[in-house]
């Protein structure tokens, strides 16, 4: 099936910023949709109408790529839920939901591959040819239903990662690779991220980089990296949460009674619309390429990080303007009305 637009992924980051939105799995958890812990995206058959609304939501905040939830949708996870023998039916149908709503916007479709939870460096060949299996198997019905280029994402282990783009690049797709940061520095196969990035682009991923796990705050200078070790494009896809030095990631964030948060108190930790439409100015300053936010995500974010790099967009007919409310507009100190002016940039 031919692209549903005229400029595939690679013209259109050849002229800007392409802005992205993921964390469908997450914000799915919380609308009731999908069960945490084993994180299946069964929504795709049992409630087509609620991911349809998801896509559509992002789509009206400015995201570019409607990404088919196909997050954890190979055998291992679904056989772990019982459905493994809805392994197609689901893929497909996420396919064809993404491009149906792609379709009402200018929007492109990616087909998505994940961390597979079966390499194993330690057999690594055997492991090898089961999760080459399980791509080629997404993929063929994925680009049967019509994708435009095709994400391989939270990848912990480089190795992982490479089968994933061998497998992209034989089916003749852009192929965009990032890898997951849950250790310090490395890889869980031990590779350094930024030369892992270097080595993904070096073997032709057409976009390399980073997602989930780690916060603007602790991405972005891994970001800063690996744009001045790879000429090519670059993303950054950083879950909306405040990550520190010594809480890197948000599987690590903890209350102040140490208490561990992930993954379904992290309300606490949360980052503001604004916190996240100043990690977009500063990714575009970095010279970052596809632009997007991972597990935590919502449309409020991607709105605001479009406006932030200078986008109005379908959603922007309905961006705050706080100084119509019938308080806080009118009858607010001085040294309020100072706020109002700096929340409004």
């Amino acid at each position: 099936m031919p692209a549903r637009s005229g400029r595939g992924i690679l013209d259109r980051l050849k002229a800007g910023v392409v802005l992205g939105a993921e964390g469908y799995v997450f914000e799915l958890e919380r609308r009731g949709y999908i069960k945490a812990g084993p994180y299946v995206p069964e929504v795709v058959l049992d409630f087509p109408d609620a991911l349809r609304e998801l896509h559509r939501e992002f789509l009206r905040a400015g995201a570019e790529v409607m990404v088919a939830l196909t997050y954890y949708a190979h055998r291992g996870k679904l056989k772990d839920v019982g459905r493994e023998n809805d392994l197609e039916a689901m893929n497909r149908q996420a396919v064809r939901i993404a491009n149906e709503v792609a379709r009402e916007g200018d929007a492109l479709v990616a087909g998505d591959i994940c961390n597979t939870w079966t390499y194993d460096p330690k057999n690594k060949d055997a492991s090898s040819r089961v999760v080459r299996a399980m791509y080629e198997e997404q993929l063929s019905w994925a680009t049967d239903e019509g994708i435009d280029f095709v994400i391989a994402e939270t990848n912990d282990y480089l190795g992982e990662a490479l089968i994933a783009l061998q497998v992209i690049k034989e089916l003749g797709l852009p192929a965009m690779v990032t890898l997951a940061t849950t250790r310090p520095h490395q890889t869980w196969d031990g590779y350094d991220y930024v030369d892992a990035c270097k080595i993904l682009a070096d073997q032709g991923a057409d976009v390399v980089g980073l997602n989930c796990d780690r916060g603007p705050a602790t991405m972005l200078p891994i970001i800063e990296q690996v744009r001045s070790r790879v000429s090519g494009y670059i993303a950054a896809q950083p879950v909306p949460y405040k990550t520190e030095l010594a809480m890197p990631t948000f599987e690590s964030l903890k209350t102040a009674e140490g208490t561990n948060v992930f993954p379904i108190a992290l309300e606490p930790f949360l980052c503001t619309r604004f916190e996240m439409a100043d990690y977009a100015r500063r990714a575009q300053a970095l010279g970052v390429n596809y632009i997007g936010i991972c597990c935590g995500g919502g449309p409020h974010y991607v709105r605001a990080m479009a406006e932030a790099i200078g986008r109005t967009v379908p959603a922007s007919r309905y961006s705050p303007a706080i100084e119509l409310h019938p308080v806080i507009g009118t009858k607010v100190e001085e040294k309020e009305k100072e706020f109002l002016v700096d929340w409004k940039g």
